[in-house]
């Protein structure tokens, strides 16, 4: 199949481009612009991109066919250093890079361009669109394509900053930043912009504390300044061969690995000497704040790397110091190894300092104790630890012990002790990394300091305000971020905005030493789009793109002939440019990954408050979650996928664009399972063998089924529509792929054959693909005779005149019968196969008759009682919120009322219950019931209990009018063809009915009893 897909792929991708159904242009029709977040241009793009992608063509068709016109631009991230970073490697030829490239399609003559960054940029531009977005059918509008490099989007940005600059939002301040040695300061974050690791790695704020020894400092690093009256000794690794740094006029001793970091933001550090660790053991050293002596001691868990290199001890609230101490005591051998005084080591006493809630007061022994750790390497220390400090910091208070802080909470001591130690220069501060994190060209990343650093001020309380506020009215997704977006823009605070050092980006506009990083100039972009292709059409140039220009057609500020002039812009040009921005902003969707959700789409919508009027605003957020590997997230950097070319080529676009839309729902990771896709390709295949079925059929006499069939096509009509407002895509794809299948093959199965109905339904049905498998939908339509595109057809709509609840609930009770029986033939099989493991001789029972035994009429008139108390229900689409929201909206309404309007009326519909004793009494006021007497009333109060749990429409279903009898009895062979045996259909009302087992009693409406006689 994947052979014919192919052809069939260029063939419509061509039609389309070519008919420039892609392309959008305003006019009287409501608009819709939809973004995905564009990719930064670090290297080729993998699977798992297309599936966030996928979704925006989706939404995007499916808006376009529901008499929307759709803008779908897309574009490029290529600020910051991966260009540059990918450029260097190629150019040292890098045989990891070189191999990954051609492993991807690159030549020997793309390697010798991609040594210039720029070209770096622009091959993948051509590769993103030509090799991805086209290649999967994406309906973009291609002459709005933009990078971040373009000199028209560098001159957007700039316009941009100035109005932060207006607004106040823009400062200066010294800043400790993390810094790539090469390439300068980095972003850390999960998007993993600016590197190839690290990106959930959080600054650590130590502090280091200074201890007299001899002519120098012991200088230890610890996050809990707190605990500074409960030292004992002092750790330090005997393995390590630390140095000694001349700062100020003091001599430090700290590890290499931390001198090379501390360097970057203290002034004047100078490298004097070394010292072996083994020699510091055994010295005493003068503890800050207690100023009292304590001894230097081993240990190998003071790892290099990790602060400074050498720790202080506080065996009462660390766990590694306790069990530390605890080993040292019993090893006389250690003791000899390093000249210990062994009184003195045996001597050491752990000092308690805090009383944490629900621990004594040595929380590191008690815990330790309970866990049962007896070795340093334990690796459930550190969980002890976690354990101990969150604990301790959130419900501790400093003891009697703690000197002035004593009675005070820890979380208050905590800042208070260091800003002491700090004032008396017994401490000083250092920051680092939690984890190590790589830059994209392969360095290391440090905390450097940055003297002058310009920061967008996202804490302005004003624009907070207005953008929390502008949020509870957005359609965000999932729900939890709709909920979460409030917190996250309360503690979104100042943001560092610019770079120095080797990048490509947008200059500063009030200093150009600086680039402007890359969140910071991918917040207000999709406006951006809507004036791209001016420029793309070189209809203006970036010198023209003024800030009177930018002035004038997103704010509308000015006079058109004066902007005109002072531009050179003509004046239609500005015009239609202003109609242009009124008509398609502000933007309808965003789309992201959930990398973005505390990051880049909070300042997104920061900036959208900041400078554009409110009408301009943002109205919608998508997150959509991953697509992983076998080691987690897959990412261009780390690899993990096959290129994305490949995966087309083997499997078919549509079968990947209907994986990405039914595998999972948009807000959970999933794994790239081949096997999987598979599955689709092979679902497309059946649903084409159906349609060649369907197209087959030329009868002309008109069934029951007839009526099921468009009416079942007509109900999913409505779920897809309350699917898609919630940009459900995968309830829109199980609907399309699995249940309408289900429906086509259920209609023939039942003798279905008219070729009218055929045809509608296959009408309707190739339509609703159109979004989602695009290319297959196109061809199965042309077939049809169509000779427009599927893809600008309308989507079909609700139709009452073709709603049959009657006949639906028919189709729908036979299946429900078929499902029991071949439920209760499933127990048959696993008692047949039970009995042969214990006989292997024993015949097993098979079906010989199936008897159906229909409800008696007087358990129809107990219902028929039912339905007339809870006012005759019936099923109106009306009931359903996700309808009633819709409605309102036809009619015009498009406030927050809405909502609660539609669920208000569910609520009203749920309050109504039967109360089972006046059910039981209006039951036994009817003189025919009341002759049954016990009977009438069991049967009554089980309804009523039974209805009081059903919804509206589970009832309307119950209590739809049936001869469930006629109904059956007329299905009678087509329950033999689908069960294998004879079936036999009677009224339990029928006394002549063959009953050995007497189960006809059993019977109720829409719940058939059943009999099978086994031989």
């Amino acid at each position: 199949m994947s052979e014919w897909t192919t052809e069939i792929e260029a063939k419509w991708q061509k039609r389309w481009y070519d008919a420039r159904i892609n392309e959008a242009e305003r006019d009287s029709r409501p608009k819709f612009m939809i973004i995905f977040a564009y990719p930064g241009l670090t290297g080729y793009l993998h699977v798992g991109h297309m599936r966030g992608y996928t979704y925006v063509d989706a939404i995007g068709r499916f808006m376009r066919m529901t008499g929307h016109n759709v803008m779908f631009p897309v574009g490029t991230h290529a600020t910051g250093n991966g260009a540059i970073s990918l450029a260097r490697r190629v150019e040292r030829g890098d045989s990891k890079t070189i191999e990954y490239l051609k492993n991807n399609g690159c030549t020997d003559e793309d390697l010798e361009k991609l040594k210039d960054p720029l070209s770096v940029v622009s091959f993948f531009n051509d590769v993103y669109i030509q090799q991805y977005w086209k290649r999967f059918g994406f309906l973009s509008d291609w002459r709005r394509f933009t990078s971040t490099v373009h000199p028209g989007y560098s001159k957007f940005i700039q316009w941009q900053f100035r109005k932060l600059h207006d607004k106040g939002m823009l400062f200066q301040k010294p800043y400790f930043a993390p810094a790539c040695i090469e390439c300068g300061p980095v972003a850390v974050d999960p998007s993993e912009t600016d590197l190839s690791k690290g990106g959930n790695a959080e600054t650590t704020e130590y502090t280091l504390l200074k201890f007299k020894c001899e002519d120098y400092f012991l200088v230890a690093a610890t996050v809990r300044p707190e605990t500074v009256y409960g030292q004992t000794n002092f750790w330090v690794n005997p393995d390590v061969e630390y140095v000694k740094v001349k700062i100020n006029d003091e001599i430090w001793v700290i590890s290499p690995q931390s001198f090379e970091k501390m360097k970057l933001q203290k002034d004047g550090m100078e490298l004097v000497g070394t010292v072996p660790g083994r020699e510091l053991i055994g010295k005493m050293a003068t503890a800050p704040v207690i100023h009292r002596d304590i001894p230097v001691l081993p240990a190998k868990f003071c790892k290099p790397e990790v602060g400074t290199g050498l720790v202080t001890s506080v065996p009462s609230d660390a766990p590694d110091d306790w069990i530390s101490i605890h080993i040292l005591k019993k090893n006389d051998e250690m003791i000899r190894e390093y000249g210990l005084n062994p009184e003195m080591v045996k001597s050491i006493k752990a000092i308690p300092i805090i009383d944490t809630k629900g621990y004594g007061p040595l929380p590191a022994a008690e815990l330790i104790e309970k866990m049962g750790i007896t070795e340093a390497g334990d690796p459930r220390l550190d969980e002890a630890k976690k354990l101990i400090y969150k604990d301790g910091f959130h419900t501790g208070v400093m003891n009697l012990n703690c000197g002035p802080f004593a009675g005070m909470k820890v979380e208050e001591a905590k800042e208070k002790m260091k800003q002491m130690m700090l004032d008396s220069g017994e401490a000083d501060v250092f920051y680092d990394l939690s984890e190590e994190v790589i830059c994209r060209c392969g360095l290391p990343v440090f905390i450097k300091k940055v003297p002058d650093q310009w920061f967008i001020d996202y804490a302005n309380p004003e624009v907070t305000e207005q953008t929390k506020e502008h949020c509870k009215g957005m359609h965000i997704l999932p729900a939890d971020y709709y909920n979460n977006v409030q917190g996250v823009l309360d503690w979104f605070r100042e943001r560092a905005c610019v770079r120095q050092g080797n990048w490509l980006g947008t200059r500063f506009p009030y200093d150009d030493k600086w680039i402007i990083e890359a969140i910071s100039d991918s917040t207000l972009y999709p406006v951006y789009y809507i004036i791209s292709k001016y420029y793309f059409e070189g209809v203006i140039n970036e010198d023209e793109m003024t800030e009177e220009f930018f002035d004038y057609v997103l704010l509308g500020k000015g006079n058109i002939e004066t902007v005109a002039k002072n531009t050179r812009v003509d004046l239609d040009t500005l015009h239609n440019i202003r109609e242009d921005v009124l008509y398609w902003y502000p933007l309808d969707l965003n789309l992201g990954g959930k990398e973005h959700m505390t990051v880049h789409f909070p300042a997104f919508l920061m900036n959208h408050a900041a400078i554009l009027p409110k009408d301009m605003w943002p109205r919608g957020i998508f997150v959509n979650w991953y697509v992983t590997g076998k080691l987690g997230k897959i990412s261009k950097s780390k690899g993990g996928a096959e290129p994305i070319p490949d995966a087309a080529g083997k499997f078919g676009v549509d079968a990947l664009r209907l994986y990405y839309a039914h595998i999972a729902v948009p807000f959970a990771d999933v794994a790239w399972d081949e096997d999987a896709i598979v599955t689709y390709e092979a679902r497309m295949e059946r649903i084409l063998r159906t349609i060649d079925s369907l197209k087959e059929l030329n009868g002309t006499d008109l069934k029951d089924i007839d009526a099921w069939l468009i009416s079942r096509m007509n109900t999913r009509i409505d779920t897809i529509r309350d699917c898609m407002y919630e940009y459900d895509i995968r309830g829109m794809a199980n609907e399309v792929y699995f249940e309408a299948l289900n429906d086509m093959r259920w209609y023939m199965r039942r003798g279905g054959s008219n070729k009218k109905t055929a045809q509608k339904a296959l009408d309707i049905w190739v339509r609703m693909m159109a979004p989602i498998t695009p290319h297959i939908a196109e061809e199965v339509w042309e077939s049809l005779g169509h000779k427009d595109f599927v893809s600008i057809a309308d989507y079909p709509e609700y139709d009452e005149n073709d709603s049959d609840f009657g006949a639906e609930i028919s189709e729908e009770y036979l299946e429900s019968v078929i499902d029991d029986i071949k439920e209760i033939l499933k127990v048959i099989d696993n008692q047949n196969a039970k009995n042969a493991e214990e006989d292997p001789a024993a015949a097993p029972k098979v079906p010989g008759t199936i008897y159906i035994y229909t409800t008696p009429m007087w358990k129809m008139k107990v219902q028929a009682l039912a339905k007339e108390m809870l006012g005759n229900m019936r099923l109106p689409a009306l009931l359903r919120p996700a309808a009633v929201a819709r409605e309102m909206r036809r009619s015009g309404a498009e406030d927050d009322s809405i909502i609660e309007t539609a669920f208000d009326a569910g609520r009203k519909a749920a309050s109504r219950m039967l109360t089972i004793p006046s059910f039981t009494k209006a039951v036994m006021a009817n003189n025919e019931l009341k002759k049954r007497g016990k009977e009438s009333a069991d049967f009554a109060r089980k309804l009523a209990e039974e209805f009081n749990r059903k919804s509206d429409a589970e009832i309307a279903k119950a209590t739809l009018d049936l001869n469930e009898y006629e109904y059956l009895k007329e299905a009678e062979s087509f329950l033999a063809s689908e069960l294998g045996c004879d079936v036999k259909v009677y009224s339990a009302d029928d006394s002549d009915a063959p009953d050995p087992q007497k189960k006809a009693r059993a019977s109720a409406p829409k719940r058939p009893a059943i009999y099978i006689d086994l031989v």
